[in-house]
């Protein structure tokens, strides 16, 4: 484990490698505690290079066992070596020449689940971002690309397959009991992209025509046994193929694509070039033991993954920095077509959501980062919502201000012109500024300013002259490192509704640039002037969330209620809903701190009601529009001084308003949507036991009983039916003796699955009160927590901390010290784990001061421990100073 050195990489430092790389040979012979690893690699000095430069490859955690130079032995006088680096002397100056390192490695002990490890029997490589110089010393970087052969020679016991990325040059019997597989990628590629697999694994096969008439061989592996729920991910997998045809443009370039599942994997996925490793989660599925969610998630991280062969492979980045040059672009394509697939306003209003409950926070707080930062000291900690999430939506603006026939031309010109490269987000706002001559000068600071912009709005309308006026102020708070901020170029979808439904169409609009329903805010404060509007409008802004901002504007209930009826946009009457119940939560929050009555605005209630009852919508819309803030939205929308404890009576008394108002409405959704036919994950479906499920959770409130529930959870012949009532008899009766034997029905069924005993554990992990913690330590004890295992961590410990606002943030602060015990411990058996676990604290500093201060004495436990990494390290200095 690499521990603190407290060196901070800057992008201003950045320069290119003396040696140019032009070919690796990687021989591996593979043994659980005593992998050999030669690597053979040929260099040349780059023009211009000082000769006398020496070549310097990273290590982590390896002891050197040969080094040759042009086959012969290197005297140890012409190098210098340590477990982290390898710095070699005295190379030709004009000429290529050869380094053959060879080391030793034990895959069985390496519990961080970076480099080449072993996991059930199988072995597996995780390279992203630096994993690959804990497998040999290597210029270990982004821009370092070349193309590689690999050789794998493995024991012949139990017939292992022997993967690698590219395409398969051949295999067999290498000596008396071992064979060998030999691979050859020849797309230059960094060495964060190699992949290698071996193990006794089953396997789905079939293949893709590509458009140029090529077949390609779709393979993907999984546990024996498992075969048949990996169909819906090579579905998902086809579709991806041929949506970026038919999007991009963009073609599969080797003979064969392979996925591998494993269980135990620090990830999602990842897109190794022609071989992506995947957490199984996101790999198997059936009715049986996958919810709709689960569906929706394999989907679009199958996409997501496969669109890297070109945004992310094929075009690399130059350097870390550049991290959301591949992450932003590729989750912006991934939520296109998870759009294609199944509803556009849906999709939308749930990456919104994810947005501001994970993305807004962490830029609002002492992580808060540009999406392409300056400096770094550990790149694992940056791999955050920021860059990818934050990241997409910049790339949806530019969609937005280019347009789509713009946009094309500009991503057509980036393949075209950096295939091969490893590139900046510089190049990439260029091929956008060439292909369409639009200037994105200013809009660039988007990727170089941390902190979420707030963006005020205030209007007026003048019926003599029939003109509507749009005042217009951007503001973003200090973030760390960055205090002053210049106007970004923030693109507003808007639209003005007049009192009979229809969105107006002015004659013309003044102060600034509008058009295609876009208004481009570029200046601090600006006023736009719509003239011809024929009577007062309700302004609908930021439609379909065109921008990741927050946005101030005074609207009465009345307004709010006009375009939640009657906008065309979709995402916009969520939108207005969520600005009508945000004010009743605050004020429900502020009731129950002061002993007051909780009381809920009757207008608001019955828009809730009515849209929940009409079937012009649907059905998977109207469940998102019932589906209240989360605690955690009432808690940013507040700021500061919160008491999650309030904040949660206040939510429920809320839903208990809306469910006793509506009951009617509730219990017919629930009937009228009951499961009668064969499961399927299609979206339609999956809209309907959405809202089936969600009107039960609203009966729960109205009913005041755990009947309903446990019979549904009885009946359900899906997972998405039977987690869901559990989840509501958990949530809401977690005492009783239904939320019990539902509990232990459950254990006993899916003891043997390990993806669906995660469920079981993050059902618990998320039911709330201080008896959470009691809970939580108990079930560390159940002979099914696996502490080294990843997902399952997550299910308990990173449920409790991020998802169960009441039981973590305890007043006596218990759980604070808990979660420091745990995050030393993770510490040291896995530091990004650790690390991402312990960002659950990010929104310490606004919690009511009792809360704080014990939040702060466990941060300070955790950075007064010795020997921390440097990755939980750099996230715990971050927190407390900032």
């Amino acid at each position: 484990m690499r521990t603190d050195t407290g060196q901070i990489v800057q992008l201003a430092d950045y320069r290119p490698t003396d040696f140019v790389l032009e070919r690796v040979d990687l021989t591996f012979e593979l043994d659980p505690q005593n992998t050999k690893v030669e690597a053979r690699l040929i260099f040349h000095r780059r023009e211009g290079a000082d000769k006398a430069a020496p070549l310097i490859l990273d290590g982590d955690e390896l002891t050197l066992s040969s080094l040759l130079l042009d086959q012969i032995e290197m005297p140890t006088a012409q190098y210098d070596v340590t477990p982290e680096r390898l710095t070699i002397r005295d190379l030709p100056e004009e000429i290529p020449f050869e380094i053959c390192v060879t080391n030793y490695i034990n895959p069985e002990s390496n519990t961080q689940l970076m480099g080449l490890y072993r996991t059930n029997g199988v072995y597996c490589t995780q390279c992203e971002a630096e994993g690959f110089r804990r497998i040999t010393y290597f210029p270990d970087r982004p821009d370092v690309l070349a193309p590689y052969t690999i050789t794998i020679i493995a024991a012949k016991e139990g017939n292992p397959l022997l993967l690698s990325n590219g395409n398969f040059l051949g295999g067999g019997n290498y000596d008396e009991g071992r064979h060998f597989a030999a691979w050859f990628d020849p797309h230059p590629k960094p060495s964060y992209l190699f992949a290698l697999v071996a193990g006794d694994l089953g396997v789905v096969e079939d293949s893709f025509t590509t458009m140029s008439g090529r077949e390609v061989a779709l393979k993907i592996y999984v546990e024996h046994d498992k075969e048949p729920r990996a169909a819906y991910a090579m579905d998902a997998l086809k579709r991806s193929m041929k949506w970026d045809e038919e999007r991009f443009g963009r073609e599969y370039d080797l003979d064969i694509f392979m996925i591998v599942a494993v269980s135990d994997f620090n990830m999602g996925a990842m897109e190794n070039k022609g071989l992506n490793v995947f957490n199984d989660k996101y790999v198997l599925a059936d009715p049986e033991t996958a919810t709709d969610a689960d569906y929706a998630n394999i989907e679009r991280i199958i996409a997501h993954e496969y669109f890297h062969n070109w945004t992310g492979n094929r075009i690399t980045c130059r350097d870390w920095f550049q991290l959301c040059l591949k992450e932003g672009l590729t989750v912006y394509r991934d939520q296109e077509f998870s759009s294609d697939m199944r509803s556009r306003a849906v999709k939308r209003i749930a990456d919104v959501r994810h947005l501001k409950s994970e993305q807004f926070p962490e830029d609002g707080g002492p992580l808060a980062h540009p999406p392409r930062p300056d400096k770094y000291r550990e790149i694992n900690n940056f791999y955050t919502t920021t860059v990818y999430e934050k990241g997409a939506e910049i790339t949806g603006m530019i969609a937005t201000i280019l347009g789509e026939d713009g946009f094309r031309k500009g991503t057509d010109l980036y393949f075209e012109r950096h295939d091969g490269d490893a590139a900046t987000v510089e190049d990439f706002v260029k091929c956008f500024e060439d292909a369409t001559g639009r200037d994105l000068t200013q809009f660039f600071r988007w990727y170089i300013q941390a902190g979420t912009p707030l963006v005020s709005a205030s209007t007026a309308y003048d019926p003599a002259s029939a003109t509507f006026t749009l005042s217009l102020e951007q503001t973003v708070a200090p973030t760390p490192g960055q205090s002053r901020k210049e106007p970004l170029h923030i693109p507003l979808s808007t639209a003005l509704i007049l009192d009979n439904g229809q969105i107006a169409t002015p004659i013309k609009v003044e102060g600034g640039e509008f058009k295609d329903g876009v208004l481009h805010l570029t200046e601090r404060s600006q006023r736009f002037t719509f003239t011809g509007i024929s009577s007062r409008p309700v302004l609908s802004i930021n439609r379909s969330f065109s921008a990741p901002i927050n946005l101030h504007m005074e609207q009465s209930s009345d307004d709010l209620i006009q375009i939640a009826r009657h906008e065309t946009d979709l995402f916009s009457r969520w939108q207005a809903l969520t600005a009508l119940a945000l004010p009743n939560l605050i004020a429900a929050t502020q009731a129950v701190r002061s002993g007051n009555e909780v009381s809920v605005d009757p207008a608001f209630i019955s828009t809730l009601i009515e849209i929940a009852g009409n079937d012009e919508f649907e059905p998977a819309f109207r469940a998102q529009a019932l589906t209240l803030p989360s605690e955690a939205d009432v808690a940013r929308e507040m700021g500061k001084d919160n008491d999650p404890n309030a904040i949660h009576k206040a939510r429920n008394a809320v839903m208990r308003a809306v469910a006793k108002a509506g009951v009617e409405t509730f219990k017919g959704l629930f009937s009228s949507f009951e499961e009668k036919d064969d499961y399927s994950p299609d979206a339609a479906s999956a809209g309907r036991r959405s809202l089936r499920n969600i009107a039960m959770s609203y009966l729960s409130y109205a009913e005041e009983t755990p009947e309903r529930a446990a019979k549904a959870f009885a009946n359900a012949s899906n997972m998405t039916d039977m987690a869901y009532s559990l989840s509501v008899l958990t949530q809401r009766f977690p005492d009783s003796a239904e939320a019990s034997d539902a509990l232990a029905t459950f254990e006993t069924r899916f003891a043997d699955n390990a993806l669906v005993m995660d469920k079981w554990f993050t059902l618990q992990a998320a039911i709330p009160g201080d008896g959470a913690l009691a809970r939580i330590t108990s079930l560390m004890a159940s002979k099914h927590f696996i502490a080294t295992n990843p997902n399952r961590v997550r299910s308990l410990i990173g449920t409790f901390a991020f998802g169960n606002p009441t039981g973590f943030n305890r007043a006596d602060g218990k759980a604070y010290d808990f979660l420091a015990e745990q995050i030393i411990a993770i510490d040291k058996r896995n530091p990004q784990l650790a690390a991402r676990i312990l960002t659950s604290m990010r929104s310490w500093r606004s919690l009511e001061a009792v809360r704080a201060d014990h939040a702060r004495e466990a941060l300070t436990t955790i950075e007064r421990s010795a020997g921390l990494s440097t990755d939980v390290r750099d996230i715990v200095e971050r927190m407390l100073k900032g």
